[in-house]
């Protein structure tokens, strides 16, 4: 089986409404590349990448003479024909190769007839389970702001009686500490019995980091994630509060992995199919937190079905993944898949039992969110359409104003 092309469709899927983060703003709609990896023998891979609110094409198309007969089966030499450590300081492709990765993980699959957690081990959990990743929002087309904690709780209710969630996961860092540890002590007083975990993406100043950590010290932490930016940022913060650190952000590959291992700065590493360079490296990444007794986790950096689909067979094959994974799916009004959306059914979503990833593309779908994408075009994903002029610092001392209730792009 050797590759002959390589196809990639941008699409714009739109969220329920425009969630608000430390760094800006997903504008009301996801921005993917669709990735199609064609084999000799007819049979089609596919491949899911994000951008920061831009398109992949013409970087994922320009792979094709990288991998033109190319055996999808050697993925470690795909690890080198892409994202050589030295070459890639001048051209960093890891999530490219991510994107082609899925796909050949997926044409093995199809290949083979079996699916894509057999390839990688075989499962050992039938469901993932996920956590309710919560949003401050602007108001979208019949969806409400989220900016209180009365509309935060609410939001949350809706969504633990929809889906099943038991672990609530704040995404913060976009309105002042107080206000926000505010939020997230009401999450704690309205499910008293389910487990929580505060992320504001690394934007609290080290003293900032330190005061929220003890403050939330006597409630049910899953973990703290990324307080601060930066490995001996968290170590301090893990030396001086009793709950678990977590991130997504410092450890990203083998080497920041060999560094907290030989100096402990976070107890638990959330896996990104996509940061980490496919699904492979994930897995190995397990590997060594399994032996070395850290904590796992499975990171959403705002998938579509392909990549969570990745995240399914990622979880269902790692006997240490003892937290809920992330996922910004159920934000999403729709999918490029067929059949829609994956349902979740008692916070979990059943990992695909078809061959290779085990989703197919919907091409009327697709040809519907190509043309949306044709009709808005991108957006500045590290900016906030509320806040003209503002840019996000690490630490961060501008956060936005709790009291205005705003409709930026209503």
């Amino acid at each position: 089986m050797k590759i002959v092309d390589i196809r990639a469709t941008t699409v714009a899927v739109p969220l329920e409404a425009p969630l608000r983060h430390s760094n800006g703003a997903h504008w009301g709609r996801f921005v993917r590349t669709i990735v199609e990896v064609e084999a000799d023998n007819g049979l089609v891979g596919l491949g899911e990448m994000g951008g920061g609110g831009e398109s992949a094409e013409a970087a994922i198309r320009a792979l094709l003479p990288y991998l033109a007969g190319h055996d999808p089966f050697q993925l470690e030499t795909l690890r080198f024909k892409i994202a050589n450590p030295t070459a890639s300081l001048y051209n960093n492709r890891t999530q490219l190769l991510a994107a082609i990765e899925f796909a050949c993980v997926d044409l093995i699959g199809l290949h083979l007839g079996v699916p894509a957690h057999d390839v990688l081990g075989g499962r050992v959990r039938d469901a993932v389970p996920f956590a309710s990743y919560l949003f401050f929002r602007y108001p979208g087309a019949g969806f409400d702001e989220i900016r209180t904690p009365d509309q935060l709780v609410e939001h949350a209710r809706g969504l633990r009686e929809a889906h099943g969630f038991t672990v609530h996961k704040l995404k913060g860092g976009v309105f002042p500490p107080d206000y926000e540890l505010e939020c997230y002590r009401a999450l704690a007083d309205a499910f008293p019995g389910d487990r929580l975990r505060y992320d504001p993406n690394a934007v609290l100043s080290p003293a900032e980091g330190l005061r929220f950590g003890r403050a939330i010290e006597g409630l049910s932490n899953d973990y703290l994630e990324d307080p601060v930016y930066g490995l001996e940022g968290l170590r301090q913060i893990r030396e001086q509060v009793r709950v678990p650190i977590a991130t997504n952000t410092v450890v990203v590959n083998f080497e920041q992995l060999a560094t907290n291992v030989l100096r402990r700065s976070a107890d638990v590493i959330l896996l990104d199919t996509t940061f980490w360079g496919g699904i492979r490296p994930c897995v190995k990444a397990a590997g060594v937190c399994e032996t070395f007794q850290l904590g796992v986790a499975v990171h959403s950096s705002g998938e579509l079905g392909i990549q969570l689909a990745t995240m399914l067979h990622l979880g269902a094959v790692l006997p240490n993944l003892t937290y809920a994974a992330d996922a910004h799916y159920h934000q999403l009004r729709d999918d490029v898949i067929e059949g829609g959306k994956l349902p979740y059914a008692d916070g979990r979503i059943a990992v695909p039992t078809g061959p290779g990833l085990g989703v197919r593309l919907d091409a009327d779908r697709v040809a519907e969110y190509a043309e949306l994408y044709r009709e808005l075009g991108g957006y500045p994903y590290d900016r906030d359409p509320g806040r003209p002029g503002w840019y996000a610092q690490v630490p961060n001392e501008r956060f936005a104003d709790p009291a205005l209730a705003l409709d930026p792009l209503g």
